[in-house]
């Protein structure tokens, strides 16, 4: 188990770094760059053995408050199958659904990170 768990963090990793790297031409990138940059060293710390739960917690935590933030703006107003239509922006629209259920990955996978390394550490 202890393997997989380090095989996902590092696929999760790679998939966190390349929404770092996809919002060097948004509008605001620096606050998309360093949310996906912080899920990306929660996500090496945990593969390297570095367990720290309350790192993960804090960037869930953010993720999962900015998402609730926006929720009402995206919700219900995209269609899943607009969002994969295509690699570029399309619209205002389509980009904050994306970026809505990015953050919801990122805080769903540091709840992930966060209640394995909490439950490790009470060991």
């Amino acid at each position: 188990m202890n393997n997989i768990l380090k095989i996902a963090n590092y696929v999760m990793a790679v998939a966190f770094l390349l929404g770092v790297l996809v919002q060097y031409n948004d509008p605001d990138p620096a606050r998309w760059m360093a949310i996906y940059g912080a899920a990306v060293v929660a996500c090496i710390l945990f593969a390297t053995g570095r367990k720290n739960w309350m790192i993960p917690a804090a960037v869930g935590v953010i993720a999962l408050l900015w998402a609730i933030d926006w929720a009402p703006g995206v919700l219900g107003k995209t269609r899943p199958s607009e969002m994969f239509a295509s690699w570029e922006m399309k619209n205002e629209r389509v980009e904050e659904a994306r970026e809505f259920w990015g953050l919801i990955i990122i805080a769903s996978w540091m709840a992930v990170l966060s209640v394995i390394n909490f439950r490790q550490a009470k060991r």
